[in-house]
């Protein structure tokens, strides 16, 4: 059985798009991960830190999909982190309207002993000291490392960033902020130019419209699932993520050919994400319904054509 190791977030969320609004529920990047995970077959860690003010309902859930949450750390008297927002009407574009980093503030990750030969680590939207430190106390070196990050590393932490982003093997990052990072308009000069600063392969997350996948020559696109209906988009790339990284890790095989396989298992389960508040749909995800969706992946994907 393959070993994931989630690095990232357990955190409150507060969500308002154009078809309601929440108060707070359960969020944060390690979350929506691990939920994703947990549709493989595998063993799963969750290293996090929470305030005692966060409640048991939610690291029973966790447990609940056979998470080892053992190395999620409860602060006595301290706050969970918390992330406020409201998206725009297409849903695309969100403001942050609270963010307080609480707990967070002070984290320094300890990865448990059972998962320190982890073959695969995915190491969530965190500061990337502290993506750093988890790669460092690992005591065999990981098949794959994969590092998810955001615009705001870029423009508070850019050298910390490109040091970790030399030790890993597959970055997620979303189109903007590929852009960002290598001042290159084109896609494919973006990718070309992160392949240089370490990762061999390469996620460009697109949204709604899919996502590529780069490895020097090689490059895959795979589509997004259209939707009748998309109800809130907060954690899609992290269960994007959570579901390459399953699969990636159940599989135990990490050719660029799998790896697509891996991004449609993502894109797959960051379609039912979508479909209700927060980690609402990801709690009682059933198999029958992600095998079923797959099949609509394929179907959408696969065509025959006949070349002259």
């Amino acid at each position: 059985m393959g070993k994931l190791l989630i690095v990232g977030t357990v955190a409150f969320d507060a969500i308002e798009t154009p078809f309601g609004k929440t108060d707070k529920i359960l969020g944060g990047a390690a979350t929506f991960i691990g939920l994703a995970a947990s549709q493989f077959d595998l063993d799963s860690a969750i290293v996090s830190v929470v305030g005692d003010d966060f409640p048991q309902e939610y690291l029973d859930l966790l447990s609940s999909k056979n998470i080892d949450i053992s190395a999620i750390e409860i602060v006595k008297g301290g706050k969970t982190f918390y992330w406020k927002g409201k998206y725009h009407n297409d849903l695309n574009s969100r403001d942050t309207l609270a963010t307080e980093l609480n707990v967070l503030a002070n984290f320094s990750p300890v990865v448990p002993h059972n998962f320190k030969n982890a073959e695969v680590v995915m190491l969530g939207n965190l500061h990337p000291s502290v993506q750093k430190s988890v790669i460092e106390q690992m005591e065999t070196k990981p098949r794959l490392i994969v590092l998810d990050t955001m615009n705001f590393w870029m423009d508070n932490a850019l050298e910390e960033l490109l040091d970790v982003i030399k030790h890993v093997d597959v970055i997620t990052i979303n189109d903007e902020e590929a852009r960002q990072l290598t001042k290159e308009y084109s896609l494919v000069k973006a990718a070309a130019a992160i392949h240089k600063l370490g990762p061999k392969y390469v996620v460009i997350k697109k949204g709604e419209h899919g996502a590529l996948l780069f490895k020097d020559e090689n490059v895959f696109f795979a589509p997004a699932l259209p939707l009748e209906e998309v109800f809130d988009p907060t954690g899609a790339g992290d269960t994007f993520a959570g579901g390459f990284a399953g699969y990636l890790a159940e599989s135990k095989n990490i050719s660029f050919n799998n790896m697509k396989s891996a991004i449609i298992h993502g894109s797959n389960l960051a379609s039912f994400c979508v479909e209700k508040f927060g980690t609402e749909r990801m709690k009682n995800l059933e198999r029958k319904e992600v095998t079923k969706r797959l099949m609509q992946f394929k179907e959408l994907t696969q065509f025959d054509i006949e070349l002259q």
